[in-house]
């Protein structure tokens, strides 16, 4: 009988002699094409986006992204690098403000949430309750994916870290839900480039950050959203993918403990102020 795969195999502590070699060799190469820094002077730490992201923690995301092909992590690195000095993600990481999130709340609720029985930050979007008119009357796109690459930078920062802290463990990755109820047709193809766009950010710039995610409510026709949205994933993503219909409490929480998961989805939680604007967790030690 074989060996069981290590589940861990690929991340820090739980690599192969192979993967220990594509790491020290990816590292170098990237040294030596001035794609991560030398010196502790770098801008790129100094100031940085407030957190290292050249550690081998890091780097190992590339490496799983592409299955440990060295020159294909470093094309994806690279593109991520000049990606990130165009779209500014050091500088949104230190200095984005939202003041308009209270109100885009109402029309397209976006929000992390305490954590799952593995330890990951819940991170929730309800999709269904999308009004793309009222919400673009209060913001832009463009300011919708900033605001997402703020998310992703402090998901990194400060979500990552505290969760590993309070799970006695290393946590890498979310358990995303996403709410599909009274989804609409129209309402998607209306918002669709920011879908694109968003999927892009992740799947590209902050690889390997999913752990679970659920689709929830999804209604009959979503075959034909999803038949959309599957091309923007990669094989590994989508097998992370679970769809649900109405039906969907009892698998949620066998993930999600009960007081963690709001009482909107069959949890018990109900933070004062309303779950998606508490940012409650052990990252806000005044929210847990």
């Amino acid at each position: 009988m074989s060996a069981a795969r290590d589940p861990l195999a690929g991340h820090p502590g739980h690599l192969d002699a192979t993967q220990q070699q594509a790491l020290t060799e990816f590292r170098a190469i990237l040294e030596s094409q001035n794609l991560i820094p030398t010196t502790p002077e770098d801008e790129r730490i100094t100031p940085g986006p407030g957190y290292d992201r050249f550690t081998d923690q890091h780097l190992l995301r590339f490496l799983r992204a592409r299955k440990f092909d060295v020159e294909r992590a470093r094309v994806m690195w690279e593109g991520c690098e000049q990606w990130r000095k165009q779209f500014g993600a050091d500088e949104i990481a230190r200095n984005f403000e939202y003041p308009e999130q209270v109100e885009v709340d109402k029309y397209y609720p976006q929000f992390y949430h305490k954590m799952d029985k593995d330890g990951r930050p819940i991170y929730i979007e309800r999709l269904g309750k999308l009004d793309v008119g009222k919400l673009y009357a209060l913001t832009t796109q463009e300011r919708q994916l900033q605001h997402l690459v703020a998310e992703y930078e402090k998901f990194l920062r400060d979500r990552l870290p505290a969760c590993s802290d309070a799970s006695g463990q290393l946590v890498e990755t979310s358990c995303t839900i996403m709410d599909l109820q009274n989804v609409g047709l129209s309402s998607f193809y209306r918002v669709k480039d920011y879908v694109s766009a968003a999927s892009a950010i992740g799947q590209n710039y902050y690889p390997e950050t999913m752990g679970k995610f659920y689709i929830i409510n999804a209604p009959y026709l979503f075959s034909t959203v999803w038949s959309l949205i599957k091309p923007w994933l990669d094989e590994v993503t989508v097998s992370k993918i679970s769809i649900l219909g109405k039906s969907y409490q009892s698998e949620l929480l066998k993930q999600i403990p009960a007081e963690n998961l709001p009482a909107d989805f069959g949890g018990k939680c109900s933070c004062a102020g309303g779950c998606s604007l508490s940012d409650a967790g052990p990252w806000n030690p005044a929210r847990q």
